[in-house]
């Protein structure tokens, strides 16, 4: 069994990324993050289209358009949402999710989901530090790994080959 690496080799690939404009201290650290992670795998500057949308609530609908255009290997959702005194934060948690995850399904295009929903000011400020776990910079490397993911799976139905899963990606042969 040959387990490859190869997530990490990203040069051609072309990414859109939508990050929600509200609560714009984390939400532009996320960002960063994401592009820089993307650059240091070899991703050019032009093969990365950036929109920014008001909020986390309509950061599905465009998700799905970017991935429907069929100009884009993936696509990553950046956004925070911290929970406040109403509700309000349960209703846009699920429905951020839940479109995310139906856009995903609905295009076939990896959608990665970098939103943050966080009790706190201060949590979401951590998870966006980029000197900590930063989930933009995360989120950049599950997008380039998810394209990798989806080519061998694709390649492997037109060859006959299956894939296997365990510590980054395997191919075993069919046996005949």
């Amino acid at each position: 069994m040959k387990t490859s690496k190869r997530f990490h080799r990203a040069a051609g690939l072309t990414f859109g990324v939508v990050a929600a404009k509200f609560n714009q201290s984390v939400t532009g650290k996320l960002l960063s993050s994401c592009l820089d992670g993307l650059t240091k795998h070899g991703v050019k500057d032009h093969h990365v289209e950036v929109v920014r949308v008001p909020g986390a609530f309509e950061i599905p609908l465009v998700a799905k358009t970017l991935a429907a255009s069929g100009r884009f290997d993936a696509v990553i959702c950046l956004g925070a949402v911290i929970r406040g005194d109403t509700p309000h934060f349960d209703y846009i948690c699920a429905e951020v999710s839940r479109g995310i995850g139906q856009a995903a399904l609905d295009t076939g295009v990896p959608i990665v989901f970098g939103v943050l929903t966080t009790e706190t000011v201060a949590q979401a400020v951590e998870r966006a530090d980029p000197t900590k776990f930063n989930r933009g910079g995360e989120a950049a490397k599950v997008a380039i790994e998810m394209v990798t993911v989806m080519r061998v799976i694709k390649a492997d139905k037109d060859t006959g080959s299956k894939l296997t899963s365990g510590n980054g990606l395997a191919r075993a042969k069919r046996k005949q």
